[in-house]
């Protein structure tokens, strides 16, 4: 019999330094727990089974962590990480005559989600005994916290020697001197360059541009290096991705029936060209939360404004609901959810039952954001029937303007739409004639803008549409977005949170804790005030949150580390100065996302290497300070895309539309099999098909976040299925084919230098001595018993599989 192929893992262990792992930590469970876990307990079970009962039923508590664990008469409430054991789930699932909420089975989401609550831990954040719904919150007060204060402009302060070589170095070095420590040695320029390269554009530099780098390290051309990067298309590819991961980025709705979104690519397209342009931040905010609603120069620019506002629409859906009036206001809470989260790092729809437990934000101020997201027709799509309760509809750009059409045909001339488009025409040239005696001329041209751009849209719909061209009626430009409401209006407080039990009408409006006085009187829904809120320089959150989350990128952690979270239940942030000038300059350079990575990635901390600091292991055990650079694992993408890139099978050209739009409407698991979406291709993996319940493997096994939930940071995970994915994907395999073959075609070259030349590929630095000679014996061993070509594959899968390859120092 011939000899077995070695074990490629053998010379993976020889190879690759040890996997760090790293614990994930419970902030994403308790964001699972205040969105999905919470609102329900509240509204269905503390009537029977909170400390204000007078006798709780079964002598079951579930208003506390302790109480839901301990349980009542039948037994444990819940017991973390077991579902038959835990008693809370079987009367949810209405077994063995339990029944809670008693007489009402709750939807099968609903208990999906208590499942998968219970199977991941049951993280449960709250304490003692319910904390009281407060009669009236102190907001004086409540700005003393340190993310409700002000943005200042603080100096950079004064150090010793000539370490720092920036302002951001400055704010560093002096935290650090505080503390008693000081910074480690600069990484080699090899670690640096590919550090530089994977965070810019999320790809590996050649050989070649590696050598250019270590022949010349000098600042002069760093900045060179940088600027390139920035100015590559792969930067939008890169840093695109990031923000598709915050905005819940997915193809199809999720939930009891998985329906999904065609067009949904078209808004990843324009996130991408984004970042690519370096729009001003703030303007990217105000064209997702309002963009129907800015004045366009061409139709070009308006399209792009449409297609912007699909950040409202591509979140998940229960389409199952019966109840229309649930659906809708799930559909604002997931609005809301996002906006904020995104935008403010504040859990403002943690206020949808109740005032919020740890923040300053009464219910009464999220019915305010509700009433401007009621106000606001969501077109996200979605064929009817086969369980589709709530199908939708999507826009289209048919010659001048922007129309409702059917998802699944052609364009639809529906009645509501001219009475919407009509009730805003009279409102708008009402508001003009006031301002034409009072307003400034600014604010009369504006408005005169949006008149025409309304009166535009009536005429088409009076009139057969023209279809873009080239396109016919049934093809014309379809997208996901919104548009004002036909009648706008504020809304009333839902009691606890349910749809139906109506309390008081609140005016629309924002949130007192994040407002600097200033007034943004509401016209038609809102949503245009709203956003020009948000971007506010005086707002203290949005450009802190924004230059947070570009650090934590660069770093591995934000300066403050709960990213999504700046309101009492997340982080204190390290440097509170340095996050403060970061957001001053950030806006002093209008909101420049390229010129803030630039500042921090020429900064003397960001080419820190990864050395142990013995002295700071007491006093900085997190690395907080940053006395070194931090060690990272790649994402998956990156992962996935460096494969290809070492393999030479790389397709830098960016994909033109989605699978999910060829494959079209339907419900997945139902009318389309999930094996459809696998596909194959050597695009960059951020144009593989996200669809809800069926994310591409690949990513699933290296921690791509559930997208149908706001994610800032990933989790970082060390688990027995990547080595498995490692050593049995046909992916992987067929890169390692790919990679061997680019080896073996080189010309001239001696087996030694091969693998140097596989080192230099895959982890930018030449072989060892005693690594050339461990490679060599395994290939020779290898060729016993198989071909060269498949012990040479087998050399680079235990590249490809090390864990040199998937981290960054």
């Amino acid at each position: 019999m011939p000899k077995p192929l070695p074990s490629y893992l053998s010379l993976a262990a020889c190879l690759a330094a040890s996997t760090l792992t790293f614990a994930a930590d419970d902030r994403g469970g308790i964001e699972f727990f205040e969105r999905k876990i919470r609102p329900v307990l509240v509204q269905k079970c503390y009537k029977c089974h909170s400390a204000d009962t007078k006798k709780p039923k079964g002598g079951l508590l579930l208003d506390t962590r302790e109480g839901i664990r301990r349980g009542g008469e039948s037994g444990h409430g819940v017991v973390p990480g077991n579902l038959e054991e835990s008693l809370v789930i079987r009367a949810l699932r209405h077994e063995k005559g339990l029944e809670m909420p008693p007489n009402e089975k709750l939807s099968d989401q609903i208990i999906a989600d208590f499942e998968r609550w219970v199977r991941d831990g049951a993280v449960d954040p709250r304490d003692g005994k319910s904390a009281p719904v407060l009669a009236k919150i102190d907001f004086e007060r409540a700005k003393n916290f340190w993310s409700f204060q002000p943005i200042q402009n603080p100096q950079p302060p004064k150090v010793r020697g000539s370490w720092a070589q920036s302002d951001i170095d400055r704010f560093i070095q002096a935290k650090l001197e505080e503390n008693g420590l000081a910074p480690v040695a600069d990484a080699e320029p090899r670690v640096f360059i590919r550090r530089l390269y994977f965070d810019l554009i999320g790809l590996p530099p050649t050989p070649e541009e590696v050598e250019a780098f270590v022949a010349d390290p000098s600042p002069q051309a760093t900045q060179k290096i940088v600027d390139k990067l920035l100015a590559s298309p792969q930067f939008g590819e890169r840093w695109g991705r990031h923000w598709l991961d915050v905005v819940r980025y997915g193809e199809s709705t999720g939930m009891e029936r998985n329906y999904t979104y065609p067009y949904a690519w078209r808004y990843r397209d324009y996130v991408i060209a984004s970042f690519n342009a370096d729009k001003p931040f703030n303007e990217f905010i105000v064209e997702q939360v309002a963009g129907d609603l800015l004045p366009a120069k061409t139709k070009e620019e308006r399209y792009e404004h449409y297609v912007a506002t699909g950040l409202l629409a591509i979140g998940p859906k229960s389409l199952n609901e019966r109840n229309n009036e649930k659906f809708l206001m799930d559909v604002v809470d997931d609005q809301i959810d996002v906006t904020t989260r995104a935008f403010l790092g504040l859990t403002a729809s943690c206020a949808r039952c109740h005032d919020h437990k740890f923040d300053p934000i009464p219910t009464r101020e999220y019915y305010s954001l509700a009433g401007i997201f009621r106000s606001t027709d969501t077109y996200y799509g979605t064929g009817g029937g086969r369980g589709n309760r709530q199908a939708g509809r999507v826009l289209a750009l048919a010659g001048d303007s922007v129309q409702p059409v059917s998802a699944t045909g052609s364009q639809t001339q529906n009645k509501s739409d001219r009475k919407r488009l009509v009730a805003q025409l009279q409102k708008a040239e009402a508001r003009l004639a006031k301002l034409k005696k009072s307003g400034t001329q600014q604010q009369v041209a504006k408005l005169q803008r949006q008149i025409d751009e309304l009166k535009k849209q009536l005429q088409g719909k009076n009139k057969k549409q023209a279809p873009v061209a080239g396109q016919s009626g049934n093809n014309a430009l379809k997208f996901m977005g919104v548009l004002d409401s036909a009648q706008p209006q504020d809304t009333q407080i839902r009691i606890r949170g349910e749809a139906d039990d109506r309390g008081d009408t609140v005016p629309r409006g924002f949130l007192t804790i994040a407002s600097s006085g200033r007034e943004y009187p509401i016209e038609g829904s809102g949503r245009l005030q709203y956003a020009q809120w948000l971007v506010d320089p005086a707002n203290p959150l949005t450009a802190r949150v924004a230059v947070n989350r570009i650090w934590q990128h660069l770093f591995g952690q934000g300066i403050v580390p709960s990213v999504n979270n700046f309101g009492a239940n997340g982080d204190r942030p390290s440097h509170p100065e340095l996050l403060d000038y970061l957001a001053t300059q950030f806006v002093k350079n209008n909101w420049s996302v390229k010129k803030m990575i630039r500042s921090i990635v020429l900064s003397r901390v960001y080419r820190l290497s990864c050395a142990e600091n013995p002295n700071a292991k007491e006093v900085d055990p997190q690395n907080r300070l940053l006395s070194r650079m931090n060690h990272r694992r790649l994402e998956a993408e990156a992962i996935r895309d460096a494969m290809l890139a070492v393999s030479g099978q790389l397709d830098l050209e960016p994909a033109k539309g989605s699978i999910v739009e060829s494959i079209g409407n339907g419900d997945v698991g139902r009318t389309i099999q999930p094996s459809r979406f696998e596909i194959e291709s050597n695009k960059r993996s951020v144009y593989l098909p996200i669809v809800r319940s069926a994310v591409p493997e690949m990513l699933r096994t290296f921690d791509f976040p559930e997208p149908s939930i706001v994610f800032g940071q990933r989790d970082v995970t060390t688990v027995p299925t990547q080595a498995l994915y490692m050593m049995n994907s046909p992916f992987v395999i067929e890169q390692s084919k790919h990679f061997a073959q680019r080896l073996l075609n080189k010309e001239g070259l001696q087996d030694d230098e091969r693998v140097d030349l596989a080192y230099r590929l895959a982890f930018s630095r030449p072989a060892s001595a005693a690594e050339k000679a461990k490679s060599l014996a395994f290939v020779a061993e290898a060729t016993k018993s198989a071909d060269r070509n498949k012990a040479w594959t087998g050399f680079c899968q235990a590249l490809l599989a090390s864990a040199e390859f998937r981290y960054i120092e």
